[in-house]
């Protein structure tokens, strides 16, 4: 019994040993892992710490390069070239074509509302001897308002036609015939004499003259409009006494250009005085700058030309073809902006088509009537150098009419026959 105890006390011995041996190798082994697991977290650390750095670095500086050259390149580029382009091309346009384009809108409206600022001119009713302007109407010497409805005869290159043609002209009824004369510059000059009788030839056939001086068409120089006064001052006796029956259109379509319109202005401020002066009294006409096409001229300076007349009896005229005729709202701009400015505009010469394009000849037949605004169509005969379908007959006689042109001009809706009266001044 005795030996069974100290067996058993000495196997409990035992097994405390083994417990105590057991439990400091399980310490260690958990210190080593626990030393190496750190020793690899503080090295994943570094490297994430590295591979973070790196690849912030990369994800800061890359997209800055690539997002910020599209940002600032492609942007400026987009909008500056458009913004730099576009207005060139837009205002360039307008400046050469007319004024137009930026104006049409307050000339076309405008004149619905101001209508009402008309001169104080003398009284229309009463005579006065002869064509007298009154804000935007022109009155004959009974002081009834006259409209004219006619054509263009080229006289100075087909002389010998004068008889026939204006017999021709006046039997389509016309009550106007503008006269192609010229003053030596580049055709040959006019005589005085000449004037007289192609003038007493309008008279007898109850046709109002305009006479025009050709050989300064489309020239810049101020010498070709000086040349022009001088001649009309030189035939005088043709128009002094005939104030009733004549209207001087002193020189065609001088000032070709559609820029420095100011020196048109200067132009004609010294040329209508130097007319007055030398004892002429018709009421002046005046043809816009731009070959006549420029409406802008007379809008921007024919109040300032207008003042230089001190009969204060000066209209201008406007020449419709491709340019000033093209569309409605191109041939509304030029009419309405003139009434704006209570200036008597005419158009003096257009046709159905020319060398710079098509023209709305039913809108200026149109807006003729509708404004009561004169109109004279180019020309009876005798055109040339590929415009040929200008000719408003086929002969002469006008026998027969050009169906494109004569007979809608004469003959069609708003054309002559339909409108045209005689000045009174006949009756």
């Amino acid at each position: 019994m005795k030996k069974r105890i100290i067996a058993l006390l000495l196997s409990a011995v035992m097994a405390l040993s083994v417990t105590a041996c057991n439990g400091n190798t399980t310490s260690s082994d958990v210190s080593s892992e626990n030393s190496s697991s750190v020793s690899q977290t503080e090295s994943g650390k570094d490297e994430t710490s590295s591979s973070e750095t790196s690849a912030s670095e990369s994800e800061t500086s890359a997209p800055e390069t690539t997002t910020s050259e599209p940002e600032t390149s492609a942007p400026e580029t987009s909008t500056s070239e458009p913004e730099t382009s576009a207005p060139e091309t837009s205002t360039s346009e307008p400046e050469t074509s007319a004024p137009e384009t930026s104006t049409s809108e307050p000339e076309t409206s405008a004149p619905e509302t101001t209508t009402t600022q008309k001169q104080e001119n003398d009284d229309p009713a009463e005579a006065t001897g002869g064509f007298k302007v009154v804000g935007d109407k022109l009155y004959d010497a009974n002081g009834n308002e006259f409209v004219m409805r006619g054509v263009n005869h080229a006289h100075t290159w087909f002389r010998q036609h004068m008889d026939t043609a204006l017999e021709a002209i006046a039997a389509t009824g016309a009550n106007t015939v503008r006269i192609v004369l010229s003053d030596g510059d580049q055709w040959d000059r006019i005589p005085v004499d000449e004037v007289k009788k192609v003038i007493e030839k309008c008279k007898s056939l109850k046709m109002i003259a305009v006479v025009e001086v050709h050989d300064a068409t489309g020239k810049d120089e101020v010498s070709y409009l000086n040349n022009a006064v001088d001649y009309w001052i030189e035939v005088k006796d043709a128009l002094i006494g005939n104030e009733a029956y004549v209207i001087l259109n002193i020189a065609n379509e001088w000032y070709g250009s559609w820029n420095n319109l100011e020196k048109w202005a200067e132009g004609y401020k010294q040329a209508i005085p130097k007319l007055r002066d030398a004892g002429i009294k018709n009421t002046i006409m005046v043809d816009c700058a731009g070959w006549g096409q420029l409406s802008n001229s007379v809008i921007k300076h024919g109040k300032e030309v207008f003042e230089a007349d001190e009969q204060a009896n000066t209209m201008f005229s406007i020449h419709m073809y491709g340019t000033a005729g093209k569309n409605k709202s191109t041939i509304s701009r030029a009419i309405n902006g003139a009434i704006l400015l209570d200036l008597c505009l005419v158009v003096g010469e257009f046709g159905h088509n020319h060398s710079d394009g098509d023209v709305d000849e039913a809108t200026i037949l149109e807006m003729s009537v509708e404004k009561n605004k004169g109109y004279l169509g180019w020309s009876w005969k005798g055109n040339g150098g590929g415009v040929e379908y200008l000719d408003i007959a086929k002969d002469w006689e006008g026998k027969t009419l050009s169906s494109d042109w004569g007979e809608v001009l004469i003959n069609g809706k708003n054309g002559i026959r339909e409108t045209s009266k005689i000045c009174t001044v006949f009756e």
